[in-house]
């Protein structure tokens, strides 16, 4: 009987503290990511260098995700990322940028995300885009002028189509029907870049 009782407070202390530990994790995804000291704003419409393997179809708008195999808000993101390449690949040059301080090669990310698109090592976009956090979605206009910086979806697994920011913001580039202006779509959320190497310094 006291065996019994015993293993039944340790199973109740068990799920109690699995339980705390993914109420913990999600709120701390509701939380914006901490804005680094050394961050510098990028405005809408400042020009960003990509490299000709990038945009592949010069005439298209380029659709950059800022990617940390690491951070479960990334691999939570993987899912809507696939799709958003499924449904607007054809009208727009997707590639991963890769912010990690760990080596991976192309094929590994494409194999990760089950998909064949151009894949980017280059840590300094983040600080030219005003990426901090992951996962971020950066599109570019056909001039490859700043569009929209900022979150794929307020839900932790970007399930809440009514908050499908970084698919709203395509959909109004191709449609010219206006920005997306949601402050929640625009500030931050995920895993910050402290394991990655955002300064050339």
């Amino acid at each position: 009987m006291i065996r019994t009782g015993l293993v039944t407070l340790w199973l109740l202390a068990l799920v109690a503290a699995v339980g705390s530990l993914f109420w913990y994790q999600d709120w701390v995804y509701q939380l914006p990511t901490p804005v680094p000291d050394t961050y510098v704003p990028v405005q809408t419409g400042t020009v960003i260098k990509v490299t000709p393997s990038v945009a592949s179809q010069p005439d298209k708008p380029v659709f950059l995700h800022f990617f940390n195999p690491a951070c479960p808000c990334s691999r939570f993101n993987q899912p809507q990322f696939n799709a958003l390449v499924r449904q607007f690949g054809r009208q727009v040059n997707f590639a991963v940028v890769v912010m990690s301080t760990r080596p991976y090669s192309a094929e590994q990310i494409q194999q990760k995300l089950g998909l064949r698109v151009p894949v980017l090592t280059d840590s300094s976009l983040a600080r030219a885009c005003g990426v901090y956090a992951t996962p971020q979605a950066v599109l570019l206009d056909s001039r490859h002028r700043l569009y929209y910086r900022g979150n794929y979806n307020r839900s932790r697994y970007c399930t809440d189509e009514r908050t499908s920011y970084a698919k709203q913001a395509l959909t109004a580039l191709l449609t010219r029907s206006g920005r997306v202006t949601d402050e929640r779509a625009l500030t931050a959320y995920g895993c910050s870049l402290p394991y990655c190497k955002i300064d050339n310094d």
